[in-house]
């Protein structure tokens, strides 16, 4: 059986999207060129950040259409990101917010990726 353990966000520039995750991650790329980075994760995935200049093959639309979700055992941990975020200069576009599934909020990458952090329902 195939298990996924690899996602890929297409960008703008790997460079300068692999400086901001490694703040936001805490943590350098394990590959990083001029096209793109890569970065291990704490949770055993893989996350590529790849050239949408130079991605074969090309793809015709890149839009928001999925998120990036980070979980966190709690919703202490929902507003401290928050905070840690907008001090960081993230731009969020839905403050932390009780939802059907939990506490969360949403804030965007330089190339308009969501990045959703939530503590699930009961935690």
């Amino acid at each position: 059986m195939i298990k996924p353990n690899f996602f890929i966000l297409y960008v703008d520039s790997p460079e300068s999207s692999a400086s901001f995750y490694a703040e936001l991650l805490g943590s350098a790329p394990v590959e990083a060129s001029a096209t793109f980075a890569m970065f291990a994760l704490d949770s055993g995935f893989m996350l590529g950040l790849w050239s949408k200049h130079t991605v074969e093959p090309q793809v015709a639309d890149i839009g928001v259409a999925g998120e990036v979700a980070f979980s966190v055992a709690e919703k202490t941990l929902v507003d401290s990101t928050y905070q840690a975020w907008v001090a960081k200069g993230l731009t969020v576009i839905q403050t932390p917010v009780e939802m059907d599934f939990g506490y969360t909020f949403v804030a965007v990458d330089p190339d308009g990726h969501r990045l959703r952090v939530f503590a699930a329902s009961g935690n």
